[in-house]
């Protein structure tokens, strides 16, 4: 019997090439594109789902509430929470706490900044699932001045030779202990460490108050609850636990504090707080890649389907002869079920091939290193053995059915040939796959167009023609001389403009968090928090940032470094209804005061996808964070000057790594996953598209053919070419009309929600809806004609003689 079902679709699928291509190209198309998607998603929600207690494992995010509002939300919260928690609450078994920190590590003549640096108790790697090549987990980090290092960064110091019991120099200050050396952190994972100091070190340098406190934040905290216990019923624990410690302090200051209990493995798409260890993910992207992957797929089987109804007037002869022969029905629908299985069967073939080709640009797509060894993946396997039978059965079953139903009387006796037998069916699976290209390349527009929308905006701060030199680490009592020094000595070469010092420029989010500053003479509920960037007498100037009333910070003025300056969201929060209104007035910053001397316009720190935070400029000259140097517009010496600057930095600030960056390349770096975003959804809406119009393609194939003799009689009659184009196009076009108008509304309610990501939006525009509804049309008539234009054109005669 399979022998026979394999014959019969073989000798089906070679007569009728152009179809059979269309279906398998289609599929296989649809099936490369979701498996790919399918890749990416399912990387994305792998992220630390390789800790061993990930189950258990919950980070304690903090959120901050003043005079009621919701102010801040940070990802790491207070000093002492954790260890408040374990010791009031049986349910939780261990905590790990760790804050980040940064400077140059040293050992012999190497040295380098290194970045992901955190002191960490010793319970980090009882929490977590991070290997350790060397070490024992239970006693690493738990004396003062000890470190745990990376693979990569023992290999970068020591060579090859045994880092354990070596010690590394921090900033040329303080020495540690190499105790323990942990494999390099895989990619999917949200916290990458390089080097980790013990905590007790912290404690030294600062105080015993960095294990109990409320009033510090800025500590991550993750705690390991004991088997079976509920998270929700932990969390709803915390706020009494928050009264007894704190309550009557947070009530004078009117302010209030809540934890929530993070999954571990929710952290990568779903958090984006202050004090994020790195740049997570976004689960609202990678759910719309997912939905793309379905609607191509769903485009891909409704091909199927649509050409195997369309050819059931061909076929409906040799069912009709099968059953006048004795053939059951059964037999029938596993015939044709058995045809859809080996269109599938080699679908899959060349998707595996197209997955294989395509892997290396999609991964330059996603900025992902999924590499080829997905494809040993036991989960690769099930996707691709789920897409073959679902597309088997879905694809199959209706085609099977509608085929095995046709009576042998009427096919035979010609009376079939005048139905409409499936039309609707066929309308019906060519709006659904045109809504959902109308709604995909409207995204697309929408997606370019938000993202060219930011990045053409004034920011309210020049970022062209900077140069960023990050600052020394490697510091002594000369420093602010040797600063002086170094700017002056820069400012004799020519391309370069101004020096400005500062602990932060554009394009990231300001570290510096300050709370309890509020008006001198309020009440201390009247506090709020504030971002400080503390800067030189010429950030200003440098950054061409607007003072709206008041003044800079001046040499003249010897009072200034008790001064301060604040943007207008500032002045606003702190209660002024115009900048004039908080000049001269003086604020109560951390025990000390302070006078508002200007107020500065807003301005983007971030990417437009955040608000105007509120900033308050604190006079710092000597910051040791960053130098931006602003150079001439249409300089050719760019690398002389790198190199001057390399050369006097060597001279001021020896022991220091020269690294250096240009701050509009930086700040678009904030764009980076939205671009990517626009770049996956663009090309596998294209796809989409390319599939439906291949679908189309055949239709209107099989329809021009079925109606070659109505082309004929016409011609004869006199009808012109274009006349007879718009015969046969009207029908699609009809079609197309409808999936517009559908789509439309649909998109544009997904749209607004996507939108709301962004404190900063491009407006939904009529022609976004438009060109992308015109684009389509043109395409399918393009698609349509390249069938009806060889129709009308043909010999009438030889249409005449067709039957």
């Amino acid at each position: 019997m399979l022998k026979s079902y394999f014959k019969t679709a073989l000798r089906s699928l070679l007569k009728h090439k152009a179809f059979s291509f269309i279906n398998i190209f289609g599929l296989a198309i649809g099936m490369a594109a979701c498996l790919l998607i399918l890749q990416y998603v399912t990387f994305e929600l792998s992220y630390d789902q390789f800790h061993a207690k990930k189950d258990r494992i919950f980070r304690l995010q903090q959120n901050r509430y003043d005079k009621g509002e919701l102010s801040t939300q940070w990802a790491a919260g207070a000093a002492g929470i954790g260890n408040a928690m374990k010791e009031a609450f049986p349910e939780v078994e261990t905590v790990a706490k760790f804050t980040p920190t940064g400077g140059v590590i040293s050992y012999g003549d190497k040295k380098f900044r290194e970045e992901k640096m955190y002191f960490a108790n010793n319970d980090f790697f009882t929490v977590f699932t991070y290997p350790l090549v060397k070490g024992n987990p239970a006693k690493l980090l738990t004396e003062p001045f000890q470190a745990v290092i990376s693979r990569s960064v023992a290999k970068k110091y020591f060579g090859n030779e045994d880092p354990v019991g070596k010690r590394i120099s921090r900033n040329q200050r303080e020495d540690y202990l190499i105790t323990g050396v942990a494999e390099d952190m895989p990619e999917n994972t949200h916290l990458k460490f390089t080097v980790l100091l013990s905590f007790p070190t912290f404690v030294k340098f600062t105080s015993p108050e960095a294990e109990t406190t409320f009033d510090w934040d800025g500590f991550y905290t993750y705690i390991l609850l004991k088997p079976g216990v509920k998270a929700n019923a932990v969390e709803a624990k915390i706020p009494a636990l928050i009264e007894k410690k704190v309550g009557q302090i947070n009530r004078e200051r009117n302010h209030r504090v809540e934890y929530k209990l993070q999954p571990v493995q929710d952290i990568h798409l779903y958090s984006s707080y202050m004090m994020e260890a790195e740049a997570n993910g976004n689960g609202e992207s990678v759910y719309f890649l997912f939905i793309i992957a379905f609607f191509i797929i769903i485009i891909a089987w409704i091909n199927y389907i649509n050409l195997s109804t369309a050819r059931a007037l061909d076929r409906a002869k040799e069912v009709g002869i099968r059953k006048v022969m004795g053939s059951y029905r059964k037999q029938l629908i596993g015939q044709f079920m058995f045809e859809s299985v080996l269109v599938n069967l080699f679908a899959v073939l060349v998707a595996f091939g197209l997955v294989v080709i395509c892997l290396p640009v999609f991964n330059w797509l996603t900025d992902k290193q999924m590499g080829f060894s997905l494809i040993t993946r036991l989960d690769f396997w099930l996707a691709l053995l789920g897409l073959f039978a679902i597309g088997s059965i879905l694809s199959g079953l209706y085609p099977a059915f509608v085929l095995s139903s046709f009576q042998p009387i009427a096919v035979l006796k010609g009376r079939l040939s005048k139905t409409s037998h499936g039309a609707f069916l066929r309308q019906t699976l060519v709006v659904g796959q045109f809504a959902a290209s109308v709604a995909l390349m409207v995204g697309t527009f929408c997606v370019f167009r938000q993202i060219d929308y930011m990045q053409n905006q004034e920011l309210g701060v020049q970022i062209n023609q900077t140069l960023v030199l990050r600052g020394p680490n490697v510091t002594d009592s000369t420093y602010s001389d040797k600063l002086n020094s170094f700017k002056n000595e820069l400012l004799q070469y020519p391309g370069i403009k101004k020096i400005a010092a500062s602990t932060e420029v554009p394009g990231k989010k300001v570290g510096w968090n300050a709370g309890g500053i509020r008006p001198v003479g309020s009440a201390e509920g009247d506090a709020n928090q504030y971002r400080v960037i503390g800067i030189d007498y010429d950030f200003l100037d440098s950054y061409g940032l607007k003072v709206v009333a008041g003044r800079n910070f001046s040499r003249e003025f010897s009072t200034d470094p008790k001064a301060v300056l604040m943007n207008e969201a500032a002045a606003k929060l702190m209660g002024f209804k115009k900048p004039e209104e908080a000049l001269n007035k003086r604020i109560e910053f951390w025990g000390e005061t302070y006078t508002i001397v200007g107020v500065v316009a807003n301005h983007h720190q971030e990417s437009l996808r955040e608000d105007y935070d509120v900033h308050i400029f604190r006079l710092i000259p000597d910051s040791q964070n960053y130098y931006s140097l602003k150079l001439e517009a249409g300089g050719d010496n760019l690398n002389q000057i790198i190199n001057t600057a390399q050369a006097k930095w060597g001279q001021f600030f020896p022991g220091n790594p020269f690294e250096y960056f240009f701050l509009d390349e930086q700040f678009d770096k904030q764009y980076k996953a939205d671009k990517q975003f626009g770049q996956v959804f663009g090309v596998f809406a294209v796809l989409a598209i390319f599939v439906a119009c291949l679908g189309l393609f055949g239709l209107a194939s099989f329809v021009t053919t079925q109606r070659t003799k109505e082309i004929g009689i016409r011609k004869v009659l006199g009808a012109s070419i274009s006349s007879i184009l718009m015969l046969l196009s009207k029908d699609f076009v009809k079609l197309v009309v409808i999936a517009f108008v559908i789509a439309s509304p649909i998109t544009y309610y997904l749209l607004k929600q996507w939108l709301e990501n962004y404190a900063f939006q491009a407006s939904i525009s009529p022609w976004m809806f438009i060109v992308p509804g015109l684009l389509i049309l043109i395409i399918a008539l393009l698609t349509v004609s390249t069938q009806t234009v060889k129709a009308a054109t043909d010999n009438p005669v030889k249409s005449l003689r067709s039957e």
